[in-house]
C-alpha cells in the first residue's frame, strides 16, 4: 500500500473498562483487576488468580466468552465508524484467535467467527470476519495483512483479536505446563481475557467517514522464532528483533527512534529473556530506551487480544498527551512462534 495508512477508530472490552478510552484510562492509572475468582481453582484446589469481565454471567466460558467480549466491541466500534456516515459496502474485519490447545480447538475458531458474523444483522456497518492470525501475535500480524491489502476502492479494514483463558480444560493445562501463576510457580502468568479492535484506512476513507486521524502505522513487521516455548532450546531473540527491524525499516534513525515499547511480557522468564536478547541484536537502534509497558499486571495475560490492545493504549496515550514521544513500538509473540511488531505514531 503506497501512502498513509491511518487508525481511525479504536474498541476494547477488558476486565479494566468497556470500552476503549476506559480500558486506556485504567491502564495508565495502574487500576488492576487481578482478583480471585468466585468459583474457579487452580491445580492445587485454591480459587483461581485470573484478571476477568465481571459483568458476563455465568455459566459462560471460553469460547462463549470469546464471542460476548468481541461482539460488545464491534459493537463499539460500529458506532464510532459511522457516527457521522453510513459505509456503503461490507468491512473486512482480520480476527487473531487463540492458539489450538485444550478447550479451544480449530473449530471453536470457526464457530467464534460464525457466531461474530450473525452477532451485527442489524449493524450500520456490516462487517466480514475473517480469521486471518493465532495467539499474542496474530492481531499484529492482521494488521500488517490489512495493510497489504489496501488498495483504491478497499481501504478501510478493522483488525483485531480476542482471548479468554476462562475454560477448565486451558487453565488445567496451563497448570500441567507450570505457566498458571501461583504460589508454587515463580515463573508464570495471571489469566486474562479481553478483546481489541482497531479500524485502518487511508486518507480517502477518514474523508468519506468524516473523521480525524488517531495515529499513523508507520511499519509492521512479522518473522518466526524457531526457539519455542515448553522447548529445551534457548531463545536468543532472533524472531522478535527480526519483526522489530522490519518494522522499523521505514524509520530515519536514530532521529526517528520510538520513545515507547509496549509488549505482551507477563511474567514468564521466556519472554522477558527474549526482550533482552532481541535488544542486544540490534533493537538499541530502534527503541530510545530498553524499558516497556506491559499491562498484564492490570489485564492479566490477554492472549490473542495483546496486539490490538496494545496499540490502543499507544494511541490513547498521545490523544490523552501523556506519550513519552511521538512513536511507539507495539511487539508481541505467539507460543508457536509468530513475532509481530509494529510502529505507530502521533498524527
Amino acid at each position: 500500500m503506497s501512502g498513509r495508512v491511518h487508525v481511525i477508530a479504536l474498541a476494547a472490552r477488558t476486565p479494566v473498562g468497556f470500552s476503549a478510552e476506559a480500558t486506556a484510562a485504567a491502564v495508565r492509572a495502574g487500576i488492576s483487576r487481578l482478583a480471585l475468582h468466585p468459583f474457579m481453582v487452580d491445580d492445587t484446589g485454591e480459587k483461581l488468580h485470573a484478571a476477568f469481565d465481571p459483568s458476563l454471567e455465568r455459566p459462560c466460558f471460553g469460547c462463549d466468552r470469546m464471542i460476548a467480549l468481541a461482539s460488545a466491541a464491534l459493537d463499539e466500534l460500529i458506532a464510532k465508524l459511522t457516527k457521522n456516515v453510513a459505509w456503503p459496502s461490507p468491512i473486512p474485519v482480520l480476527l487473531a484467535a487463540p492458539e489450538a490447545r485444550p478447550g479451544f480447538g480449530d473449530q471453536d475458531a470457526q464457530r467464534l467467527v460464525t457466531r461474530l458474523r450473525a452477532s451485527l444483522p442489524n449493524a450500520a456497518a456490516k462487517l466480514d470476519v475473517q480469521l486471518v492470525g493465532r495467539g499474542h501475535a496474530g492481531g499484529l500480524h492482521a494488521l500488517q495483512l490489512a495493510m497489504q491489502r489496501m488498495s483504491p476502492g478497499n481501504d478501510l479494514f478493522v483488525v483485531g483479536g480476542v482471548d479468554s483463558y476462562l475454560e477448565a480444560d486451558t487453565i488445567d493445562w496451563l497448570a500441567s505446563n507450570r505457566q498458571l501463576s501461583s504460589s508454587e510457580v515463580r515463573s508464570g502468568f495471571v489469566p486474562g481475557e479481553g478483546a481489541g479492535f482497531i479500524a485502518l484506512g487511508t486518507e480517502g476513507a477518514l474523508r468519506q467517514l468524516r473523521l480525524t486521524s488517531l495515529a499513523v502505522v508507520r511499519g509492521a513487521g512479522t518473522a518466526k522464532e524457531s526457539k519455542l516455548i515448553k522447548t529445551d532450546a534457548i531463545n536468543l531473540g532472533e524472531g522478535l528483533a527480526a519483526a522489530i527491524q522490519s518494522a522499523s525499516h521505514g524509520l530515519r534513525l536514530p532521529d526517528e527512534a520510538v520513545d515507547t515499547v509496549y509488549c505482551d511480557i507477563n511474567g514468564e522468564r521466556y519472554r522477558s529473556e527474549e526482550w533482552g536478547f532481541a535488544l542486544l541484536r540490534g533493537g538499541q537502534r530502534e527503541v530510545k530506551s530498553s524499558g516497556y509497558v506491559a499491562p498484564a499486571d492490570c489485564w492479566g495475560d490477554v492472549g490473542a487480544a495483546s496486539g490490538p490492545l496494545l496499540c490502543l493504549l499507544a494511541v490513547r496515550s498521545w490523544a490523552r498527551r501523556y506519550a513519552a514521544g511521538p512513536r511507539a513500538l507495539v511487539c508481541a509473540g505467539s507460543e508457536s512462534g509468530l513475532r509481530g511488531a509494529v510502529v505507530l505514531e502521533s498524527p
